[in-house]
């Protein structure tokens, strides 16, 4: 049983799309993934954020005894606080207080399990602590563990500004390395003239589901936030013989604070090189255009927006009136297919979207290879779809579609 906790939302005046209670439902989500016990909830309506305790007096006095009446280890708001709001806070309520974002990066840290995701963990965990290193900053010495304090560890935790400046350049140098041979496996893929989706959306929209549909794989799929962290690459092949890799990529989220995506800038790099996306919406959420907004505004800060995509209306199955909600999704978006990665529907109209789109890269090729040649002919019938072919005495005449940049290969090595 995790720490039980009590979530408390504040709702600046409106100011977010987000209805009050879909953000308490995603806060709710978001504390469910971390572990906790969610014991109750609040809900707080301010103009503007205190500048010492984030909210007022009364709804802290509230919360103060809701904690002793209900034993409550745990006070988790779904808004960021700075280093003194938060210790203002945990001086009134006698609990430890987490914001938006140390929940985030707590759901991480369980995630990681690669170790180019854990430093990436490591590395947005100490930008998030280092600027509240002042002297009503977090406390850093939290023993009990828990929520917040996963991560780095506490004898990191418990260091001056200095050295935890030391770490993070320690930290950034050792993702230099992983980013580096990130690199190397990502030429390796041009020069095998392989195409790259990457599989874009929310956070538990369907990604890893319509990976594991599409290729008959085994992706861990929970149903939690940020169920995948490290990115997965698995192969497919299109109708035309076009062999593509599939790229499942780590969630998207509203508000992402900036540092969380520089930290994972060399996992989503994956993002930021593929050839097309695949942009997959959970069109049985009720804020699903609010979501596809985020998602387009982590991709704009990427520098990966206007990239052509694939836009999936997923989760067709757990809609009630599915042809009125879909026709009105449909709307804010050109070309969308309709599909449930669950239920394996749908996949004939993503897989005819994705040929039309990589058909520019695409092109068509006529060689005569000489027996010498057969590596680029075993190449083309790897990579590309042969149309005709003739023997002409020791020779092969060859007709086909293949990738744009293996028929330059080709044709340099005919030469």
């Amino acid at each position: 049983m995790g720490e039980k906790a009590l979530l408390v939302t504040v709702d600046l005046d409106r100011r977010s799309k987000w209805l009050p209670k879909e953000q308490q439902a995603e806060l709710l989500a978001l504390a469910t993934s971390a572990g906790t016990t969610v014991v109750d909830e609040i809900l707080v309506k301010r103009k503007g954020p205190s500048a010492g305790c984030y909210i007022g007096k009364g709804k802290l006095d509230e919360i103060s005894l809701m904690v002793d009446e209900l034993g409550i280890d745990l006070v988790i708001f779904n808004n960021d606080l700075t280093g003194t709001q938060q210790k203002n806070i945990e001086d009134v309520v006698g609990v430890k207080v987490v914001d938006r974002t140390q929940l985030i990066l707590d759901i991480f840290a369980r995630r990681a399990k690669s170790n180019e995701g854990k430093v990436q963990v490591e590395l947005a965990q100490l930008l998030y602590l280092l600027p509240r290193l002042t002297g009503k900053g977090i406390l850093l010495s939290r023993l009990g563990g828990g929520i917040g304090t996963r991560g780095p560890g506490e004898t990191k935790l418990e260091v001056d500004r200095r050295r935890i400046r030391d770490r993070i350049a320690k930290v950034k140098h050792e993702l230099d390395k992983l980013t580096r041979q990130r690199v190397m496996r990502r030429k390796t893929r041009t020069r095998f003239s392989v195409s790259t989706v990457a599989i874009v959306g929310y956070t538990n929209a369907g990604k890893s589901t319509l990976l594991n549909s599409l290729t008959d794989t085994r992706v861990i799929v929970q149903d939690k936030l940020f169920s995948t962290l490290d990115p997965t690459i698995r192969k497919y092949t299109l109708p035309n013989n076009q062999k593509i890799l599939l790229i499942d990529t780590v969630g998207f989220l509203r508000e992402l604070p900036h540092h969380l995506i520089e930290s994972f800038k060399a996992t989503l790099e994956e993002v930021i090189d593929a050839d097309i996306l695949i942009h997959i919406i959970d069109a049985s959420h009720p804020m699903a255009l609010e979501q596809s907004d985020a998602v387009y505004g982590v991709l704009r800060e990427l520098g990966a927006e206007g990239k052509p995509t694939v836009v999936a209306l997923n989760k067709i199955d757990r809609i009630e009136d599915g042809s009125a909600v879909i026709e009105q999704l449909k709307g804010h978006f050109n070309d969308a297919v309709s599909l449930s990665a669950l239920k394996r529907s749908g996949f004939e109209s993503l897989v005819k979207s994705l040929s039309n789109l990589l058909a520019s890269l695409v092109t068509r090729i006529e060689v005569v290879i000489k027996p010498s040649g057969l590596k680029l002919l075993h190449l083309i019938y790897e990579h590309g779809k042969v149309l005709k072919r003739d023997q002409r005495g020791e020779d092969v005449y060859i007709e086909a579609e293949v990738p744009t940049i293996l028929k330059a290969k080709i044709l340099k090595q005919l030469e």
